[in-house]
């Protein structure tokens, strides 16, 4: 991303981008006026950026990152989340949450981190939960789902069984949570790690538009 012109508008939704190894940082036009608001991104940090009724964003990394010999290795997660057709014309915002702000839970043998959540800064336009889980040792774990929610959960690495009916994910595979307010993840493979991503859904349909989500 280093010396590329990366940016380019949004509207319409939260805008998350989580750094899983490495670093990078970002531009957005958040600030008084419009004006640019840079972020670094250390390794393990969240962006949060709403766009509401419009914001200019840009992936680069900075000449000063170079200077100090960043490494361009850099493995990340970006998603969105829309907004309610009420909100969407909201003022835009940023923030970044590092990792020695996210809450770490304890759950059978599964570290779980709490991206967004209860008690956490990120606040999106519905009530949701993201979590970053790893069990290192393999194993299993259960996650509390509040009921309403819809979600699921994004193999990043291992392999593990997920869900009523124990479906087998690996790495790159996304396992669909189905009813109920608990979602069981078992006979997980050392290593494994995956996002749990749930929320209250809107009951709106969204009309996507390339950047912007109307």
């Amino acid at each position: 991303m280093a010396g590329l012109d990366t940016e380019h508008p949004h509207r319409g939704f939260d805008n998350l981008w989580y750094i899983l190894t490495g670093s990078s940082s970002t531009g957005h036009t958040t600030g008084p006026g419009g004006a640019i608001e840079r972020a670094d991104l250390p390794e393990g940090s969240l962006l949060f950026l709403r766009t509401g009724s419009g914001a200019q964003h840009a992936e680069k990394v900075g000449a000063d990152q170079l200077r100090e010999g960043l490494d361009d290795e850099v493995r990340t997660v970006l998603f969105w989340v829309n907004l309610a057709r009420k909100d969407k014309g909201s003022e835009p915002y940023a923030m970044v949450l590092h990792r020695e702000d996210m809450a770490l839970t304890q759950e059978g043998d599964a570290t779980h981190r709490v991206l967004v959540g209860e008690g956490t800064r990120v606040q999106l336009g519905t009530p949701g939960l993201i979590l970053d889980v790893e069990l290192a040792r393999g194993g299993q774990t259960v996650h509390d789902v509040p009921a309403g929610f819809q979600g699921f959960a994004y193999l990043l690495d291992g392999a593990a069984s997920l869900g009523a009916n124990r479906a087998r994910a690996e790495a790159g595979q996304l396992a669909l949570m189905g009813p109920g307010d608990s979602f069981v993840v078992e006979d997980a493979l050392p290593g494994t790690r995956y996002l749990l991503m749930a929320g209250k859904p809107y009951g709106e349909q969204p009309r996507f538009n390339g950047p912007y989500v109307d």
